[in-house]
């Protein structure tokens, strides 16, 4: 009984040489499908070479650590006290960079494990999906951020009143003694069906002069860090 317990907490068989490279190999091999989906998918201000790259490198350091842990018990419980003790702090500016790093750890799980057929299933199933709606940007939201004298406050809220119809909602007001700030928040048909009218909603705007400026917004989900 004794013996059963020890083999299972140091584990059971010693792999050779090539099955080590051929693990990591793989995970370096599904590494550069996730490279070039955070490239295709984050074409823009969002994309991130030094990110993406640390995405290959940790899919290839999962991979090592699972070959090295493998099913041994007694090292998985060391590493895992190993790895509380730091904290790591990434940037986050996209919400699907949280899907990347998961994608990453996955594939480094699997190939350090030796089950190629998961990994190669859900890469292609996670790749597939991310070709296809990856580059889905939300930047539906659009704000009109005016700012003019006091005395012009009711006659700003009635031309963008009219103009969009109550699709526009006031969502913040700034005042100082002498100025007022509005910002409105519209959906980006909203505000493309102003220009519907003989004059633009800028134009209008200005004409009832001390008007400081008038600024358009597209709101999106970038995460400025």
């Amino acid at each position: 009984m004794r013996s059963y317990l020890y083999q299972i907490l140091e584990g059971s068989g010693t792999l050779t040489t090539g099955d080590i490279v051929i693990r990591i190999v793989a995970s370096a091999v599904f590494g550069i499908f996730i490279y070039v989906s955070y490239w295709y998918t984050h074409a823009g201000t969002t994309y991130s070479k030094k990110f993406n790259v640390s995405l290959l490198t940790l899919a290839i350091l999962t991979g090592a650590v699972m070959t090295v842990i493998g099913n041994n018990i007694a090292l998985s419980l060391g590493m895992v006290g190993a790895l509380s003790i730091v904290r790591f702090r990434t940037a986050i500016k996209d919400t699907r960079d949280t899907t990347y790093i998961f994608w990453a750890i996955m594939i480094g799980i699997c190939c350090g494990v030796g089950d190629y057929l998961v990994a190669g299933i859900g890469t292609g199933v996670v790749f597939i999906v991310l070709l296809l709606l990856g580059r889905v940007n939300n930047e539906n939201r659009m704000l009109l951020i005016i700012r003019a004298a006091n005395e012009k406050e009711v006659d700003l809220e009635g031309i963008v009143f009219r103009y969009f119809n109550r699709k526009a909602i006031l969502k913040v007001k700034n005042t100082t003694p002498t100025h007022v700030e509005l910002i409105y928040e519209m959906t980006r048909r909203t505000y493309m069906d102003s220009y519907k009218n003989e004059k633009g909603i800028m134009e209008c705007l200005y004409e009832q002069g001390n008007v400081e400026y008038v600024n358009v917004v597209a709101q999106s989900d970038e995460i400025s860090g």
